[in-house]
């Protein structure tokens, strides 16, 4: 401030004086000694003319020069007040400022722009206005205010812009979050996104019609297959927001398979979502460190992994991930109340469904805290649910809760990186002839208890990867098992060869070995080994689960289904087993 205002009144200085000259003036003897070539004697004059003017008597100048030179003392003046306006007020506010910006600004990170960064961390001084034109002096009242004025505009210039969430560090070690860190093409209206996701997989079993069971990321053996092509990306101008991904491929037909919902009513609602894996629109409040409201479909991530297997530590998730919700149908709202911190409550239709299974909507809430760049802590919860089709007074309730921690990091080493996961699962459902957690003389109990452990390695500056992991659950009543496709069973028709009913019994377990190449950020090369067990008889074996047509006494209808889908066909057995084994091969792309 105390630059800028001496060089406004140096600047004063020059058209005051030149002024003087321009203007029409009478003539005086002064004039014809400055028009003499003699510079020694002009000099002489103007020395003499300025002590006269500093002394009081200024009896060479007209009336119109002494105002302008009255004008230059009340500038000068002026420039003191300021001055020590300004002295006073950075004896007090600088340092707390200062302090409170230095606080509040997050530190460097590989995943916060150098802009960003500038932004948070900069702070601009205050500039106070000239005096408005016409005005010869500033008022009392002016001058006393311009300490207290300086020193709020000081401290509204210093405070940081408000981070964004969680961009205070690199997250894209996470299991669940895609590891790109660059978007290739970006504009302020659009950010585009695509997904492929190509497998093989064999599987030891060998079913003959290369159907496999028990699985919402794998489904046919023996065989390459598209399981998702995704292409969409992130709609977001003027505060307005919308994302649209699609989903053609395996998914198209497999995830619509395992909602019952549609089955209530008309309109074919496994249908007019089929192909859609994300599809809402929302609006971006600036309040807090942000608050976003969305409506339609949106990923859940009950279960810690994502419905996208390039942004997951392994292709096939144990049971605790891949036998809950991957998506919701209904409103959010997402509100960050520091960059540390968000709390997600959701309004439903209901547990993974495109509509209500009977006559209530489901009810819930996320909860995501990552205080540092090494830990990140998930809670999931859903309650009030009802759940299971037909059966309006038996409620759901669910807890999913994860931790992941980040507990080496080195990229000049061989091994760069070293992470672990672990989840945690509880739920059950009580009315409708079952009961939570114990029996009872209301029914059987109806719950759910699992967990998930994995440890993953990045190695040669993270263009390989490790990761070993497993898990186990126990799930009485089945309402959580994904029903295996016997003659083209859904959750809608369940089958007679696998039933669901209370009291059921159902545990499984599952290990994995997952070794990934990734050269790029935009591409994993992956192959997994992949050993499941079941307490009873649950995946394809030798003789698959599609009955032979010669056994149909009726012709057979799309997709090789006898009579109904999941319906009774005499003389066929499905040939189920407790173990499966498999190799899976994938190519993952994401941009």
């Amino acid at each position: 401030m105390r630059t800028s205002a001496r060089v406004f009144a140096l600047c004063c200085l020059p058209f005051c004086f030149s002024a003087s000259f321009v203007l029409p003036r009478p003539a005086r003897a002064d004039d014809e000694a400055k028009s003499q070539p003699d510079r020694k004697s002009s000099a002489g004059s103007t020395d003499a003319a300025a002590k006269t003017a500093n002394t009081g008597s200024s009896p060479g100048l007209t009336e119109r020069e002494r105002m302008l030179l009255d004008r230059v003392e009340q500038l000068e003046r002026r420039v003191a007040e300021l001055e020590a306006a300004h002295s006073s007020a950075t004896t007090t506010a600088p340092s707390s400022v200062n302090a409170s910006a230095t606080a509040a600004a997050p530190g460097p990170s590989k995943a916060t722009p150098i802009g960003a960064l500038s932004s948070m961390t900069n702070s601009t001084p205050a500039v106070l206005a000239p005096t408005a034109a016409g005005s010869e002096t500033a008022s009392a009242s002016e001058a006393n205010a311009s300490g207290p004025a300086a020193t709020a505009a000081t401290q509204a210039a210093d405070k940081p812009k408000k981070a964004e969430p969680f961009t205070f560090a690199d997250f894209t070690w996470l299991n669940g979050n895609p590891r790109t860190k660059s978007v290739p093409m970006d504009t302020p209206f659009f950010t585009p996104e695509i997904r492929a996701d190509v497998d093989y997989i064999y599987d030891f079993n060998h079913p003959k019609d290369d159907t496999i069971s028990g699985s919402s990321e794998v489904f046919r053996a023996n065989e390459v297959q598209l399981t998702q092509l995704g292409v969409g990306g992130d709609f977001h101008f003027d505060n307005v927001r919308a994302r649209v991904m699609t989903q053609f491929g395996m998914y198209s037909q497999t995830t619509p398979r395992n909602d019952a919902s549609y089955s209530r009513g008309q309109w074919n609602l496994d249908g007019a979502y089929r192909y859609l894996s994300e599809a809402y629109g929302g609006y971006h409040f600036n309040a807090l460190h942000g608050i976003n409201v969305d409506a339609g479909i949106f990923m859940s991530y009950v279960g810690l992994f994502s419905y996208y297997n390039f942004d997951n530590w392994a292709y096939q998730p144990s049971y605790v991930s891949s036998n809950t919700p991957w998506f919701f149908n209904g409103v959010r709202v997402q509100i960050f109340p520091t960059e540390k911190l968000k709390i997600e409550p959701w309004f439903i239709n209901g547990w993974q469904s495109y509509g209500r299974f009977n006559n209530r909507p489901g009810f819930g809430f996320q909860i995501l805290w990552r205080p540092t760049g090494w830990l990140s802590v998930l809670g999931n919860q859903y309650m009030l649910g009802a759940d299971t089709l037909g059966q309006p007074g038996r409620i759901r309730y669910h807890s999913d809760n994860s931790i992941q921690i980040k507990y080496y990091d080195n990229p000049e080493n061989f091994v760069s990186k070293a992470a672990f996961s672990l989840t945690g699962d509880i739920g059950c459902e009580h009315g409708g002839g079952v009961s939570c957690y114990t029996n009872t003389a209301k029914g059987p109990k109806q719950d759910f208890l699992g967990f998930m452990l994995y440890n993953r390695l990045w190695f040669n500056n993270d263009k390989y990867g490790l990761t070993i992991g497993g898990g186990r659950i126990n799930n009485p009543g089945r309402y959580l098992v994904l029903i295996p496709p016997i003659n083209g069973a859904t959750a809608s028709s369940g089958t007679p060869y696998f039933t669901a009913n209370p009291g059921d019994p159902f545990k499984a377990w599952d290990a994995s070995a997952t070794i990934d190449w990734m050269p790029s950020q935009y591409i994993t090369w992956r192959w997994e080994y992949n050993y499941r067990g079941a307490s009873v008889p649950y995946f394809s074996g030798a003789g698959g689960v599609t009955p032979p047509a010669s056994l149909c006494s009726t012709p057979v209808i799309g997709n090789n289904i006898c009579g109904s889908p999941g319906a009774l066909v005499p003389g066929f057995t499905p040939d189920l087993r407790k173990v499966e084994n498999r190799l899976n091969m994938a190519i993952l792309v994401k941009f």
